[in-house]
């Protein structure tokens, strides 16, 4: 899973009353992350644009992470790219709840330092934006299983050659249902 560097948000100077909202946009350096045995390549970075708000018992954090990933499409091996685009959703309670299971959605616990550490929002966010399956192109062929070749680029008879001889096999389980012959 992908790590990403803490970015932290000093709250202790904002959102004194409750509607008070903060506005914050960056960028967070990181060439690479993975998801799983994939790695992929973050040219420009990650960029976000987050807005948190006072909302009387703790903080809401919302916004969005953009950014362009590169990695290897999962069907032909050839660089393939896509853009990011995760939303970010968090809510951070001011003091430790009576009843825990009534924020079922989760909660995250704002300590006396009232400091947020966005790493882990970017992180989740673009983590749940990666597509599971990258593709160069929407119509890839991917590669031939029998002989490798990128049927992007080139064709191959693979295909035609293993079912005339998954045909013409006498061990064939359906060999016999050549030779039946159905009256109309």
């Amino acid at each position: 899973m992908a790590e990403f560097p803490s970015v932290t948000v000093d709250l202790s100077e904002q959102l004194e009353f409750p509607g008070d909202s903060y506005p914050l946009t960056g960028k967070v350096d990181v060439a690479t992350y993975t998801v799983g045995e994939k790695e992929y390549q973050l040219q420009d970075g990650i960029d976000y644009d987050v807005v948190f708000t006072n909302a009387g018992t703790g903080v809401l954090l919302t916004g969005m992470v953009r950014a362009h990933a590169t990695g290897e499409c999962d069907r032909c091996l050839e660089p393939a790219s896509f853009d990011i685009a995760g939303e970010i959703e968090e809510f951070y309670l001011f003091e430790e709840p009576e009843d825990p299971e009534a924020y079922e959605d989760g909660y995250e616990f704002l300590g006396e330092d009232r400091i947020v550490d966005l790493g882990e929002p970017i992180n989740d966010a673009v983590v749940m934006d990666t597509p599971f399956v990258v593709l160069c192109k929407p119509d890839c062929h991917g590669l031939c299983p029998t002989c490798g070749c990128n049927l992007n680029v080139e064709q191959c008879d693979c295909a035609a050659q293993a079912e005339a001889e998954w045909a013409a096999a006498t061990e064939n389980p359906f060999a016999a249902l050549k030779n039946l012959k159905l009256d109309e």
